[in-house]
């Protein structure tokens, strides 16, 4: 007996031995940074393993090394185009829409200059795992890229390229960057041209992804709560076997040559937002010098440090700008944007702009600008490494850059930059000759700059190791019971506040809360305008304690944001922290909440800004049509706090806002009356945080009792109007019929689930397969179901949407109108049903699951006296639904579509008439 035992002991041991040995032998650990462990299998697919036990998702992300950079004459846009079709299906996995719904997946997929990704998050479930990996696998080597998909998708895929012609700013960006470069792939926009999009042949398309999608030319990174050697068990199961084409790649890149000498480009098209932009060539990311570059950036543009900002928007020369500089593997550019009023001098802006850039070398970048700099930007690096499933998709950018350590080593250069490497970088690449701004200009001397590839990459990457990684937190049940039961919440003893808090052991020690303060009613805002926005978006703009600058600074040395939102009655306060630093934000939250300065010149900023916004949308098709939606339902008097204004009432309301309309505004309201919730989840401590607002906030009050304003149910109109919007390029149809009830109601759940169906899910709503799927005409299409949270009001609604090109107006009233009948007449599936329930549960668990989003939760409870008993109860009967339950539900509330309230917005100059329509000109 004893030798038996030893026997068979020993071939355990052996047999274990074995395992392990072919384990090892697919499945090598190559590298190991700051928590990231990178595999490689014997096929080559390299595997980042990113464990975050506090997140309670999973985050698959997987990125192939092919991008528009690839595409070859006559395929413009193949790679983005290949994104759509690898959603189509494969063999195993024929839905992957429906697939993607049963699990409450939130996916996607994008593509750029050097890479392509996808990605699904998911609840974290072994199951769910498994799903998401056998899918990846599948649709690597197997995705069907069949003709009749193209013939469809491609006019969904024109679409979207149309959505981008809506915009004046982007097409003068596509067109600056095309100028900038002669021959470099980089200068074609991911999107593709028209043509191509429209005329690639399916053989291109099907040769294209049996050269690219191969395990050797793939990352696959996970990111979440798994177990790791059972997940490295599935890789190699679903990865291991699969085989490379026997053709091997060889990326050979395009050497763009020196430029030399500035080029211009001009765009005429309708509109009312003047532009001006410029763009300067800068090195790969993986080059020492696009550290410094992205400090020169952070420095000249930064809202409100920004050199060029303080010339431009504090001077009041311009409305706002923006820039980027593309983190890629070749040679990349930094392009910078600049919004001017139409009463303002474009060519102002422009001399403004450019003599600032050429003028560096005369007033270089100082060590006080350098430092700010490096903190906001490594503040925000910071922010992104707690966040793991933000972090499995940011990962991909640097994966196609050549390699995933390359974010780290960027992160230690900025940490590194001084402002000499800044000014010397300045110098190098920000000069006239290396810009596209417009026309080509000869000049007697040119000068260029000759910008390198890389040398050296994987001697670069091989042998870096990081810093050290972040805890992975506690794993956090988040079902409702639990998340109930660790729930501490009441009522402070010397103010009015309701407090709820969840303390928990998040990877990075993060820290989520929200204040937020009720009070007034509706007598109280009547003819208040935009006074209430604008005194909540001046709370972060100075104090009188700290400027405005002092409060960007202060932010980024605690690595920590704040954000204010204000409307009549409601004033919000939301912070993103670490337990390190919570209770320095929330005094620097106090200071902002009870002494802001009310600055005049920040406040001529927002304003500005608000009426340029206003001025670039005047002519865009969604910006119009939701204005007149809501203005057709209009129910209130000019003056209402709940009146829909027009463009004028806008413009007449941001011209009222002055400083001392805020300041008596902030007197009378701010303050807690009756009616405020606290919220805070993370690492926290909880007597500290109750201590510290019984303390600072015992004495800001105002004597203001809440009362909400009501806005009761009332039946929408029946109309089909029409919009011309001339020389745009993409439409929209909007949508909405109303309805009496709340999420109180028994039909609540049926409802949740006929709005799935109806709108929702991924790719496969009865809208979107009608639209997208089947008809190929939207880009964009769907509904949803918008329940009260107020049983006192009971103001619900249904809406529905499309974006299209406008000669195909006429394909989508017809499709709203039949899908709609045919919803109403023949109900749902078993099949529908049953997805649709999955998609609901699990959607509602990643909800749950997300820091924010339960916040926004645990406050609603406290305002309405709930728990999470309420939506545990709701789930229950999402769950125990019947076929018959929803049909009942959708008869009783969906109606014909020519009893919504309907609005099309586009060029329909050569458009088929829309059935029913009002003419708006």
């Amino acid at each position: 007996m004893k030798s038996y035992y030893s026997l068979r002991n020993a071939m355990i041991v052996l047999l274990i031995t074995t395992m392990s040995f072919q384990l090892n032998a697919q499945i090598k650990k190559t590298a190991e940074v700051e928590g990231i462990t990178e595999y490689v299998l014997d096929n080559g697919l390299k595997v980042l393993l990113f464990p975050d036990n506090s997140a309670q998702t999973i985050t698959v992300n997987i990125t192939y090394l092919v991008g528009s950079k690839h595409e070859g004459y006559g395929e413009k846009g193949m790679a983005h185009l290949l994104e759509h079709m690898v959603f189509k299906g494969t063999p195993n996995h024929p839905d992957i829409p429906k697939e993607l719904t049963e699990r409450g997946a939130r996916p996607n997929g994008t593509t750029y200059y050097d890479r392509t990704n996808y990605f699904e998050t998911f609840n974290a479930t072994d199951d769910n795992l498994e799903w998401a990996l056998d899918l990846e696998a599948d649709r690597m080597l197997n995705s069907y890229i069949a003709k009749e998909d193209l013939e469809s998708e491609f006019s969904v895929v024109r679409n979207e390229f149309e959505s981008g012609e809506n915009s004046t700013g982007n097409v003068l960006r596509l067109k600056v960057i095309n100028t900038a470069y002669l021959w470099h792939n980089y200068g074609n926009p991911t999107i593709g041209n028209r043509s191509d999009i429209e005329r690639v042949p399916i053989e291109n398309l099907q040769a294209f992804y049996k050269k690219y999608y191969r395990p050797a030319n793939a990352v696959l990174m996970i990111t979440g709560k798994f177990e790791k050697d059972k997940t490295l068990e599935l890789i190699e199961d679903k990865f291991g076997d699969l085989k490379n084409p026997s053709t091997p790649l060889n990326d050979v890149p395009t050497i763009e040559p020196a430029q030399d000498g500035e080029r211009r480009v001009e765009l005429s098209r309708v509109g009312e937002l003047q532009l001006v932009s410029a763009l300067y060539h800068l090195p790969a990311g993986s080059h020492e010098d696009y550290a410094a570059m992205a400090v020169a950036e952070e420095i000249l543009t930064d809202n409100p440090s920004g050199r060029l900002y303080k010339a431009l928007v504090d001077e009041k020369k311009a409305a706002s700008m923006y820039s980027y500089s593309p983190f890629t593997k070749e040679p990349s550019f930094l392009y910078i944007n600049v919004n001017v009023p139409s009463e303002k001098s474009l060519v102002e802006a422009e001399s403004t702009m450019l003599n600032l850039l050429d003028d560096l070398k005369n007033n270089p970048i100082t060590d006080e600008e350098v430092k700010r700099a490096k903190a906001n930007l490594l503040k925000q690096y910071d922010q992104i490494s707690r966040n793991s499933a933000y972090l499995g998709t940011f990962m991909s950018e640097f994966i196609g850059a050549g390699d995933w350590r390359l974010s780290f080593i960027h992160r230690d250069r900025v940490e590194a930059v001084t402002a000499d490497k800044v000014n010397a970088a300045v110098q190098r690449y920000l000069i006239p000759t290396n810009r596209t701004v417009g026309l080509f200009k000869p000049t007697e001397k040119p000068i260029r700059v000759e910008i390198e590839h890389t040398e050296g990459l994987e001697e670069l990457v091989t042998n870096y190791k990081g810093k050290e990684g972040l805890d992975a937190g506690e794993a956090f049940d988040v079902s409702y019971k639990n998340i109930q039961n660790r729930l501490n919440s009441g009522e402070l003893q010397k103010t009015p506040i309701e407090y709820g808090f969840i303390k928990k052991n998040n990877r990075g020690k993060t820290v989520n809360l929200s204040f937020i303060i009720r009070n007034g009613n509706v007598n109280d805002f009547m003819n208040k305008g935009r006074i209430a926005s604008y005194t909540a978006r001046m709370l972060n703009k100075g104090t009188t304690n700290n400027s405005r600058q002092e409060i960007e600074d202060k932010l980024s040395a605690l690595k920590s944001s704040i954000r204010f939102s204000g409307s009549n009655g409601r004033i919000s306060a939301n912070i993103s922290t670490t337990e390190e630093h919570l209770m320095e934000t929330v005094a620097l939250m106090t200071d902002m909440l009870k002494n802001p300065a009310f600055n005049e010149a920040e406040l001529e900023k927002l304003k500005t800004a608000d009426l340029a916004n206003i001025e670039r949308n005047k002519t865009e098709p969604q910006f119009l049509a939701s204005k007149k939606l809501s203005s057709l339902n209009q129910h209130y008097e000019k003056g209402h706090p709940l009146y829909a204004p027009s463009i004028e009432d806008d413009i007449e309301n941001i011209n009222a806002a002055t400083v001392d309309a805020l300041k008596d505004y902030y007197k009378e309201f701010y303050g807690i009356s009756d009616n405020a919730t606290l919220v805070a989840i993370g690492n926290i401590d909880e007597e500290a945080l109750k201590t510290y607002f019984e303390t600072e906030f015992a004495d800001f009050k105002v004597n203001k009792p809440y009362e909400p304003i009501s806005d009761p149910y009332r039946l929408n109109k029946a109309v089909n109007e029409k919009i011309k919007t001339p020389d745009k390029k993409n439409a929209i149809s909007i949508g909405l019929m109303s309805f009496e009830g709340s999420q109180v109601d028994e039909d609540y759940a049926a409802l949740q689930v006929a709005s799935t169906i109806f709108g929702g899910g991924v790719l496969n709503s009865r809208i979107s397969t009608r639209l997208r799927q089947k008809d190929g005409v939207s880009y964009g299409a769907g509904g949803y179901v918008n329940s009260d949270r107020d049983p006192k009001d009971a103001k619900s609604s249904i809406l529905v949407y499309a974006i299209y090109a406008p000669e195909n107006a006429s394909k989508v009233q017809k499709g709203f109108n039949e899908e709609i009948d045919r919803f109403i007449k023949d109900g749902i599936t078993e099949e529908e049903l049953k997805v649709a329930v999955t998609n609901w549960v699990q959607g509602q668990s990643v909800s749950r699951a997300k820091d924010n989003e339960l916040s926004g939760t645990i406050n609603n409870n406290l305002y309405f006296d709930r728990d999470m008993m309420f939506y545990k109860k709701i789930e229950d009967r999402v769950t125990s639904l019947t076929v018959e339950d929803v049909n009942k539900v959708i008869k009783k509330y969906f109606k014909p579509f020519d009893e919504w309230t309907v609005v099309n917005a586009g060029d329909f100059e050569k458009a088929p008439e829309i059935k029913n329509e009002t003419k708006v000109d």
